[in-house]
């Protein structure tokens, strides 16, 4: 919540008490299954996760990519049954903590409540982007929108991370994200490579042309543009 706003002591403090209990996952582990009940809410403190849903065919959907910093099931305090499953894609450390101290910071930091919307609404308005994309957009403009969602995410808390990235991705899963198989996401990073748009290698991709391969995938940045001056002001 930093990188959006200056913290108060106080602030930092009450997220500081999120964050006092970790838990190690392998990669692979499932740290939250669809249709469970829980009771706990995570910050990823390291790693890489995501979150899917089955579908009835048995295939997955992989709904969202979750870096260090994020909050994660946070959809699971509204319901009595998790809406999806929370896997780690590769070694990861969260923090898992109780629902009532979501409620306690709700309560005494009301500017914290706050931006748990702000990036809940960014989430959701991410989401859409991504449903459009699927029902709109060709399959090589999906890879590409999901390129540089991952850059910018990476970037986020790396601000060393420029147009170079390791990807830390399979291809079944960057195809579980866009609605393509591993063959097909395959062919579409060879058609952006042979565009000058990307180049591979060693696991990292490298973008060549970001203005370019934004407008191939019709990009938004939804953590920029914002406006948070309604933001309440921090109690002292």
């Amino acid at each position: 919540m930093g990188e959006l706003v200056d913290l108060t002591d106080g602030e930092r403090t009450a997220l500081e008490k999120l964050e006092e209990r970790q838990r190690p996952l392998r990669r692979g582990a499932v740290l939250l299954r669809e249709n469970e009940a829980c009771n706990e809410l995570f910050v990823l403190r390291k790693g890489l996760m995501m979150s899917y849903v089955l579908l009835d065919d048995g295939s997955r959907q992989i709904l969202r990519f979750l870096f260090p910093g994020d909050m994660l099931g946070v959809s699971s305090a509204i319901y009595r049954e998790a809406p999806e499953t929370l896997a780690a894609l590769s070694d990861c450390v969260v923090s898992p903590f109780d629902r009532a101290a979501l409620a306690e910071i709700m309560r005494e930091h009301p500017r914290l409540s706050a931006l748990v919307l702000v990036y809940s609404q960014i989430e959701r308005v991410a989401l859409t982007d991504r449903l459009a994309a699927l029902g709109r957009t060709s399959a090589k403009a999906r890879v590409a929108a999901l390129l540089l969602e991952l850059r910018n995410r990476l970037r986020a808390t790396d601000r060393s991370i420029a147009n170079v990235f390791a990807l830390g991705l399979t291809q079944e899963e960057v195809g579980d994200a866009t609605g393509l198989t591993a063959v097909h996401v395959n062919r579409m990073l060879r058609q952006l490579a042979e565009d000058g748009l990307i180049t591979r290698g060693s696991g990292r991709v490298t973008l060549e042309d970001e203005h370019a391969l934004a407008r191939a995938a019709n990009y938004v940045n939804r953590y920029e543009g914002l406006d948070l001056g309604w933001l309440p002001q921090p109690r002292s």
